[in-house]
This record gives C-alpha cells, sequence and structure tokens, in this order.
C-alpha cells in the first residue's frame, strides 16, 4: 500500500440540516457552495487522481461556525459566505497552497 495520498486535496463541505432550527450548514448556503467548487476545479483541471476531490458530508460538527467546509490533509476548517470566498479558497490553498486566514475557523 502506498503512503501517497489519492488526492493532493480532499475537500468536505457540511450539508447537514437540522430540523429542530438550530443553525446548519444546509441553511446557508452549502449546496450551492459546494456545487460551485466542484464546477470550478474541474474547469480549472483540477480534479481526479492525485488532484482535488470535492465531497459532499453530513454534519461535521461545527454548523455554529457554518457554513462549514474542511480540507484535507491539512485539517484546515473554512467557512465562507458566497462563492466568491469559495473561488478564493480554490485558487489560494489548493493551487496555490496558501492557507485564507480571514475565512479560517
Amino acid at each position: 500500500m502506498s503512503d501517497t495520498p489519492y488526492f493532493k486535496h480532499h475537500v468536505f463541505f457540511c450539508m447537514n440540516k437540522r430540523d429542530d432550527g438550530r443553525n446548519s450548514c444546509g441553511d446557508h448556503g452549502a449546496e450551492t457552495a459546494q456545487k460551485h467548487a466542484k464546477k470550478r476545479c474541474k474547469e480549472l483541471n483540477l480534479n481526479g487522481a492525485g488532484k482535488v476531490r470535492i465531497n459532499q458530508a453530513g454534519c461535521l460538527d461545527r454548523c455554529d461556525e457554518g457554513p462549514v467546509m474542511v480540507v484535507y490533509p491539512e485539517g484546515t476548517w473554512y467557512t465562507y459566505v458566497d462563492t466568491s470566498d469559495i473561488d478564493e479558497i480554490i485558487d489560494s490553498h489548493l493551487v496555490n497552497g496558501k492557507v485564507v486566514e480571514r475565512l479560517k475557523i
């Protein structure tokens, strides 16, 4: 078994929707953001083995700080407001390896 990760970056977007009225990522644009990230990474030819994988996730247990996403293998947690924030994370972190401090949780 190889020690080399299959993906350079694996990104999970919390898509959780709570029924009890508590804050949840799914109520704050998570689906739109995840779809945008997936599309943009494909446009930039970042998707696939050895590159970037964009995934949906169930509750990541940080919805109060959300919406949230996490980038592995670094384990960097981000919040975001809109697709321009997602673009900044893609351009800075996924392409250039520089964490976006202003969006980091």
